[in-house]
């Protein structure tokens, strides 16, 4: 069976908006902290271990802008691995290896889980985490945590109906100050 890893940068106040471009007052906030060659590795690594990637429609539009056009073994990695965009609006995805989930979301990830085996890894993708994570579907939460408050910005968890737990299963420290943090879900 599937597990579904959200893997996000996040600022100290919660922001996960544009942490590598696209328009927002703060623009590729992430370029400001440097996380070193263990924070690059770390990312990189965590890419190879992924099985397959489930996006939302933004985060595959910018990442379908990009990656087509990245060499080497992370590019390999993620031009290869089947990708699955949640969409009611994208119709004919123009990425290689790109399946559009256009039904019922908890639905379609939980299908997911049932058919791959391994991480299925959502990075970015706000709207769809937090609606993963209101329906109780995410198994795993990777935070990359910049020394940062940006003091606007849409949020990681902006709201739940419910209080849910996590165990903090890894934590270390990167580059100038950025803390990687691994949460299970404990149920």
């Amino acid at each position: 069976m599937g597990k579904i890893v959200v893997t996000e940068f996040i600022s100290l106040d919660g922001v996960v908006e544009a942490p590598g471009g696209e328009d927002f007052v703060h623009r590729n906030w992430t370029s400001t902290v440097d996380r070193g060659d263990d924070g690059e590795r770390f990312k990189v690594d965590e890419a190879l271990g992924a099985e397959a990637l489930l996006i939302g429609r933004r985060t595959y539009e910018s990442f379908a802008a990009a990656w087509p056009h990245v060499d080497g073994e992370l590019g390999d990695k993620y031009n290869g691995m089947p990708k699955y965009v949640v969409s009611s609006t994208l119709t004919d995805p123009s990425w290689n290896n790109t399946t559009v989930l256009s039904g019922d979301v908890i639905a379609e990830t939980t299908a997911l889980k049932e058919r791959i085996v391994g991480e299925i890894q959502v990075p970015g993708s706000i709207q769809l985490v937090q609606d993963l994570i209101e329906h109780d579907v995410v198994d795993e939460l990777r935070l990359m945590t910049y020394p940062l408050v940006l003091g606007t910005g849409r949020r990681l968890i902006e709201r739940t109906s419910d209080m849910s737990r996590w165990r903090l299963t890894a934590a270390r420290t990167v580059g100038d100050g950025i803390t990687i943090t691994t949460f299970e879900r404990a149920r």
